[in-house]
């Protein structure tokens, strides 16, 4: 209890330190970012993207998760995904952990990787469901891992609770990064702080908006709030809703450094999608 009660205090501590830096910052005095880590996992980028190097449509595709996370979705579907990541130079391909294997025998050799998602889309699982599912998807070939948190956990203050939820999938996925998705629409923006704070104090490689599945997915606002709270040793993945290009760049000009698309072909290729991802 006493171990619960520190870990509450901290973060509420960093929350309002964070709260206290932006206000300074809306007052011309911006707070220094965070340096980057050099232990940051492999070739995994964390920092923030200049706008001006992205040229053209094309040059989005290193930064996009090419996601299909539909439950009813084919070996067949997936398959056409993942050769998809591989003729546009997508990141990864991101999808249920039941497809990695297929995912990564198409992948070999290509630039992209496989991603799965463990606790998805609600992340009330048992952590050690989570940390269960995380070790087989990377078995299985996965190369990074997007787990959801436990929502209710968050909003009830049970910080030790995310805590061990996040490190313990951390831990159980290493060498390989873990991005967390807090399910920013569902949040106040105290819990959003909280929930960035908590995950890059647990290890985590990134923090991610939305799963896609729930009442909204990425803002622009959102993205803003979490770059400034991780700094740039964190990335920041903005997921949901995102359609075209102009939406992507919007996100990137906000600090996200990855995003999560199912519309990913559409965005590369100037088009607008009406997928609901």
């Amino acid at each position: 209890m006493a171990e619960a009660q520190d870990i509450q205090r901290v973060v509420e501590e960093i929350a309002d330190h964070v709260r206290k830096s932006m206000l300074g910052s809306r007052a011309g005095n911006p707070p220094s970012a965070a340096p980057a880590s050099a232990g940051s996992p492999g070739p995994v980028r964390t920092a923030s993207i200049a706008p001006e190097s992205i040229r053209d449509n094309a040059d989005l595709a290193p930064y996009i998760d090419h996601t299909l996370l539909k439950p009813e979705a084919t070996r067949e579907d997936v398959a056409r995904v993942a050769r998809e990541a591989v003729e546009h130079g997508f990141a990864t391909v991101c999808v249920n952990s039941s497809h990695v294997a297929t995912v990564a025998g198409i992948l070999a050799g290509s630039r992209s990787v496989p991603i799965a998602v463990v606790g998805f889309p609600l992340g009330a699982a048992l952590t050690s469901a989570k940390a269960f599912e995380a070790r087989e998807a990377i078995q299985a070939g996965a190369r990074e891992i997007d787990m959801v948190i436990p929502v209710g956990a968050l909003k009830a203050r049970d910080y030790a609770l995310v805590l061990e939820d996040i490190a313990k999938v951390v831990e159980a996925s290493r060498p390989w990064p873990v991005k967390v998705i807090l399910e920013t629409s569902l949040l106040t923006q105290d819990e959003k702080i909280a929930g960035c704070v908590l995950s890059k104090a647990a290890g985590a490689a990134f923090v991610k908006t939305s799963t896609g599945f729930s009442t909204g997915g990425a803002t622009v606002e959102d993205i803003s709030l979490m770059r400034r709270v991780v700094g740039e040793d964190v990335g920041v993945k903005a997921s949901g809703g995102i359609r075209s290009a102009e939406d992507a760049l919007k996100m990137i000009q906000a600090g996200a450094n990855r995003l999560g698309a199912s519309a990913s072909v559409a965005i590369v290729t100037g088009q607008r999608s009406s997928a609901k991802y």
